[in-house]
């Protein structure tokens, strides 16, 4: 059986976690610490800063308008 779940830490340096049931008893336990959703988060927020900056939406436009002439030859 898998469990996933997200705790916040709040900066904290430990972290106790209630085991379900299923697991009460059991011997031993793989744990796999991850902070993707931090990381994910934090990549989020760049992107919401970058669709909002004045030379990224340029590149984007420019790179749209190339490969609008790339896909205007293959139809």
């Amino acid at each position: 059986m898998i469990v996933k779940q997200i705790y916040n830490t709040k900066n904290k340096s430990q972290l106790m976690i209630k085991l379900p049931e299923n697991f009460i008893g059991k011997n031993r336990i793989l744990v796999v610490l991850d902070d993707c959703v931090d990381t994910k988060a934090k990549k989020m927020d760049l992107m919401k800063k970058a669709s909002k900056d004045p030379l990224f939406q340029s590149d984007i436009s420019t790179i749209s308008d190339e490969y609008r002439n790339i896909d205007d030859d293959l139809l």
